[in-house]
């Protein structure tokens, strides 16, 4: 399991330029900020670091001082985390406005990180975090994930490349949803278990 940012770490967060999100730190620092996936190294030259949407959200969020709450829709590093399916339903109504911050904080670095500035296409870290992405996209767009108790998606890695499969009882809008949202989608059936499961792959044009 991850561990929780160091507050050195915390400060470099903390004082990411606030309209870009870039940072300023050691390499040590800035490595371990991407490993935590808080933040991600731009591919151009100078090869700047900037925060992801869970950099954001740390950035935004006030250090607590115990650990997090049961249920909490958190990460290792207390942090959001988009909902991929079994896991218990979060309490509290600020779960909505947490999702849609992180959403327009996904597209704003689709728009930051995207050769061409766009934003209906997946960027490079969706790409690096395949499950947390369609699940956000999915959880944005107001699916339900599977809890214990009420049926809903599962997003779940797959041995593919480049492609999550996703379960559920509303294979059709999940794959409307992800297609919107820049992703291919495709029905299949699972050989092993004969159940219908959506494939879904991040778009590069």
């Amino acid at each position: 399991m991850a561990r929780p940012p160091t507050a050195a770490q915390r400060r470099v967060v903390e004082a990411a330029d606030p309209g870009t999100g870039r940072l300023r730190g050691t390499d040590a620092q800035l490595a371990a900020l991407v490993r935590h996936g808080l933040a991600f190294r731009h591919p151009r030259p100078p090869h700047d670091h900037f925060l992801t949407p869970a950099g954001h959200r740390l950035r935004e969020t006030e250090p607590e001082p115990g650990p997090a709450s049961a249920g909490t829709p958190a990460d290792a590093s207390g942090v959001f985390s988009a909902r991929v399916g079994g896991e218990e339903a979060p309490a509290g109504p600020s779960r909505a406005r947490e999702v849609r911050d992180a959403w327009q904080g996904l597209l704003e670095l689709r728009r930051m990180t995207n050769p061409d500035g766009a934003t209906d296409r997946p960027c490079g870290w969706e790409r690096t975090h395949l499950v947390r992405a369609a699940a956000l996209a999915l959880e944005a767009a107001g699916h339900p994930p599977m809890t214990p108790d009420t049926p809903g998606y599962q997003v779940r890695a797959t041995p593919q490349p480049e492609a999550v499969a996703v379960h559920g009882p509303e294979l059709g809008a999940y794959a409307r949803t992800l297609e919107s949202a820049g992703w291919q989608c495709g029905e299949y059936t699972e050989a092993r278990t004969r159940t219908r499961q959506l494939l879904a792959s991040p778009r590069r044009v």
